[in-house]
């Protein structure tokens, strides 16, 4: 399609620039701002109508004036040259190397708003991914092809367990490519340098692909970079046919751009200030992870949010809570108490996990461990605020056997050293060897031959 190019600006705000009388402007169309300096700036066609076309600028729009910017219109969609010349390396929230390396140049090149899935051509999850942490891989299990966010708060250990799953997760079944794509979204140099760190360290690195908007960068390009991240996840799971986990920090971050964008555009507010589309949007991010019939490669999604004071019923975990398959949550309590990874077992949740488990998967126990772990850890804690309230001489035998698991279950099972990376048999084996601090006849949800087979109760 020709380019066109246009002059006749009637805004500008801190994020938007808003183009009167353009002819057959698309929906998401790719331009190019041009400052009175020759600077050139990228940017993304919002909103169109017979009067006024709104641009969503990616950078700063300062010096921007409504006499001497002009505005070049691409006539195609924002495409992303893709290559495994990718792989290993660091780029910004535009897809520019910041690493000092060359750019990607690739005949290959694809849309960064994605295909949605074909609902008919999408195949469950069903293959256990194991992450080494004993409270996911027992309690909340990942399957390939999930998507399973963790809920944190500020100052929670969120991005120490990102890099640890990174480090350790693997999939047991099969022996194809694993990549994995870290997408992170206003983050401050802190905590960019610290997953900078960790992947080299570790050697990840030469299996990830990194896209980092720091905090100081402009906030637009917090739109655009987790569908980037996306985009490559599904050129090394689709077309290459490689298992990918994308793992995308901050996503509440990437709301708050969102409420920028629509303030500017003076839309009428939804809850909190957010815009009413933010479930339609996040969902045609989180909706791109999965399998697809007839393709061997997956994509895997940890997207991880900070609750804003901490409120799962803030619309950002809500809403991505009805999208998600479950979720990890984090602890504040258990982050007090010093114990790392800080997950809250009994408000977490996988819901695809028993499709990842069982006798072909992880173990034919594995089921009822994890019923009987949940069941005994929440009469422990439940007791636990009964004690604060009678002292624990009130407490019967048993009852004193359920405080003392939740204690253990919290210190030996619930946390973790950051490079300790558990088997799945030997979480299950440690979770055993908890369950055997409680009378034998308390196991109401395992079955007799498992507690026969696998059970480690002292032989009187």
């Amino acid at each position: 399609m020709e380019e066109i190019e246009y002059k006749t600006i009637e805004k500008v705000t801190n994020v938007l620039l808003f183009v009167k009388d353009v002819k057959n402007a698309a929906y998401n169309e790719q331009v190019e701002i041009e400052l009175e300096t020759g600077k050139k700036i990228s940017g993304q066609v919002l909103a169109t109508n017979e009067d006024v076309t709104i641009i969503q600028v990616f950078g700063e729009t300062t010096g921007m004036n409504t006499k001497g910017t002009k505005v070049k219109f691409k006539g195609t969609t924002f495409k992303m040259p893709v290559s495994m010349d990718m792989v290993g390396r660091v780029f910004d929230g535009l897809g520019r190397p910041r690493d000092g390396g060359i750019p990607i140049f690739s005949d290959e090149k694809m849309d960064i708003n994605g295909n949605p899935i074909n609902p008919y051509a999408r195949e469950e999850p069903s293959e256990f991914v194991q992450t080494g942490i004993s409270s996911i891989d027992c309690m909340n299990t990942l399957v390939r092809g999930q998507k399973l966010p963790i809920f944190s708060g500020s100052g929670l250990s969120h991005n120490k367990l990102a890099a640890q799953i990174v480090k350790q997760a693997k999939i047991l079944a099969e022996k194809q490519n694993f990549y994995v794509v870290f997408g992170g979204i206003g983050i401050n140099s802190e905590d960019a340098n610290f997953f900078i760190n960790e992947f080299q360290n570790s050697g990840a690195l030469e299996k990830s692909v990194i896209f980092l908007n720091l905090a100081a960068d402009p906030s637009m390009e917090r739109v655009i970079l987790p569908r980037l991240a996306l985009t490559t996840a599904e050129y090394l799971a689709y077309e290459k046919g490689s298992h990918v986990i994308v793992i995308l920090t901050d996503m509440t971050n990437y709301a708050e751009a969102l409420r920028e964008i629509s303030a500017a555009r003076d839309e009428v507010p939804g809850r909190r200030g957010y815009p009413g589309y933010m479930y339609t949007d996040l969902a045609s991010l989180f909706e791109r992870a999965g399998k697809v019939k007839g393709k061997e490669g997956s994509v895997t999604q940890l997207p991880i949010l900070t609750m804003p004071s901490d409120d799962i019923t803030h619309p950002i975990p809500d809403l991505t809570g009805y999208i998600t398959e479950g979720q990890i949550v984090l602890s504040r309590a258990l982050d007090k108490s010093g114990i790392y990874p800080e997950v809250d077992v009994l408000l977490s949740l996988s819901r695809l996990m028993n499709q990842g488990i069982g006798k072909n998967s992880t173990r034919e126990d594995h089921r009822n461990v994890s019923d009987q772990l949940y069941a005994a850890y929440a009469k422990g804690k439940e007791l636990r605020s009964l004690t604060e309230i009678v002292g624990e001489d009130a407490l019967s035998k048993t009852d004193k056997q359920y405080l003392h698991f939740a204690e253990e279950f919290e210190n030996r099972f619930i946390k973790q050293e950051f490079n300790e990376d558990r088997s799945i048999t030997e979480t299950l084996d440690l979770g055993w060897e908890l369950l055997s601090m409680i009378d034998k006849g308390e196991m109401k949800r395992i079955k007799p031959e498992f507690i026969e087979k696998y059970g480690k109760w002292k032989q009187i």
